[in-house]
């Protein structure tokens, strides 16, 4: 789950939890909300820990260049 889509579950699950007065039969919409907005914040803090960890594009690593020279079986030992 990404960035988006854990923000996106956070502002739905606020709305049903705090924005919706309407009773439905069988569920309640104020638990789904806040379920919702739980799932959100978990998704949210896990995206943001993998992104920390993770390097992205552009990084560069040093890596050592051992250069041969051409001339060196001319060289006596």
């Amino acid at each position: 789950m990404g960035i988006g889509a854990s923000i996106f579950l956070v502002a739905a699950g606020a709305i049903l939890a705090f924005a919706v007065t309407r009773d439905v039969s069988g569920i309640d919409i104020a638990t789904v909300g806040w379920i919702l907005m739980i799932v959100g914040i978990v998704g949210l803090l896990l995206s943001l820990v993998f992104w920390s960890s993770w390097g992205g594009f552009g990084t560069w690593r040093r890596e050592t260049v051992v250069r041969r020279d051409p001339y060196d079986r001319m060289r006596p030992y």
